[in-house]
């Protein structure tokens, strides 16, 4: 456990040098504060025995009932596969672990730390499915998700090992080859003969990715979350929904159950995270629309109505933007720019025959 726990807050918590100007109470930055302080305090009780000596002034109970606190927290922190990473993996393992003591010492345990109060934490009805639902076409287990590979608040790229039982037996020859040889390239250094190689490999929809000091071959997929659609990220809350989907599935291994393809060449499908149904957080937290046009779940309908009577996320504003109709203001703009860049008024030129030259993704 000590191990775990180092491991954490070398690699995670420890501050760097440019976020010295934005250093919180624990001398991190704001964004890790709570995960890398609470990952440092287990360790120094793990080897001491001994509370913070602030949190008495955070908390109602003794110092002896602090220590039992962070008895507790330990073997908690140790069974969470993976550990907690974000604030609110962090928030919620504190609240789960200690949900019977004193309401009033929780809070300030949560406030000592920076991190939510329980009531903005959402709380999850569904959790993974016992049987693969109807209409599952494969089901897909994931590396750990890389934050950068969220591109909004219903998109993540995610890579699936090739030795996964649903890849194995269907990696190209020329993938295969090209792993084999740029492993051998990078025992003897030859890193530019080992990154030709490479090329070759993501050409291919593949890439070998670092997981754990290990060099593993796996294949990429991007993921269209199913039954949801998100704010867009130039649109309002839009930043705010891909912030939330990078906080939910960072570092995290996925369950993915794919129903099928999009017309952009996506999956769709549902995730599951640490038995964690994603959909189903970002539309209570006010942060996705029920897509109803595509989906007709009466779950997916009742957690955007809850979202809606509590007036969070992008339902404080008074009449948000759906994102599709957002997206069909901006195709007919674009529509408009490529009607006036062919002259439309031109003499002789027939509108129609300029809609005609216009691509087929331009036309409504």
């Amino acid at each position: 456990m000590g191990n775990a726990l180092r491991f954490l807050y070398k690699n995670c918590c420890q501050p760097s040098t440019t976020e010295s100007g934005q250093l919180g109470p624990h001398g991190v930055s704001a964004q890790t504060v709570g995960v890398s302080a609470l990952a440092r305090d287990l360790l120094h009780f793990e080897a001491t025995s001994q509370v913070p000596d602030e949190l008495s002034k955070h908390v109602v109970s003794s110092k002896k009932a602090q220590a039992n606190w962070y008895k507790k927290l330990i073997p908690a922190w140790k069974e969470a596969k993976p550990p907690p990473r974000t604030p609110e993996d962090a928030a919620r393992l504190i609240v789960q672990t200690l949900k019977r003591h004193q309401k009033a010492d929780v809070e300030g345990l949560l406030a000592f730390y920076g991190l939510s109060h329980p009531q903005t934490l959402v709380e999850t009805s569904t959790g993974v499915p016992s049987s693969l639902p109807d209409g599952v076409k494969y089901e897909l287990h994931t590396l750990p998700v890389d934050v950068k590979a969220v591109a909004d608040g219903d998109t993540v790229t995610v890579y699936v090992s090739t030795k996964d039982p649903h890849e194995a037996s269907s990696v190209p020859r020329e993938v295969q080859n090209a792993a084999v040889e740029r492993a051998k390239a990078r025992a003897v250094r030859d890193y530019v003969k080992a990154d030709a190689l490479h090329k070759i490999i993501i050409d291919q929809n593949y890439r070998v990715i670092n997981v754990h000091d290990e060099e593993v071959l796996a294949r990429k997929y991007r993921i269209r979350l199913r039954g949801i659609d998100a704010p867009e990220s130039a649109m309002p809350h839009g930043q705010q929904a891909k912030e939330a989907l990078a906080n939910l599935l960072q570092g995290k291994c996925l369950q993915v159950l794919v129903y099928g393809d999009d017309r952009y060449g996506r999956c769709v499908a549902d995730i599951y995270c640490n038995g964690i149904f994603a959909q189903e957080i970002m539309l209570k937290k006010g942060l996705a629309w029920h897509y109803a046009a595509y989906d007709r779940r009466t779950d997916l309908v009742n957690w955007e109505k809850e979202a809606r009577a509590k007036r969070i996320g992008l339902w404080a504003s008074r009449n948000p933007e759906e994102p599709w109709e957002w997206r069909k203001n901006k195709q007919h703009c674009r529509l408009v720019e490529m009607v006036n860049s062919l002259e439309l008024k031109k003499p002789g030129k027939m509108e129609t025959d300029i809609l005609r030259e216009l691509p087929a993704t331009a036309q409504f």
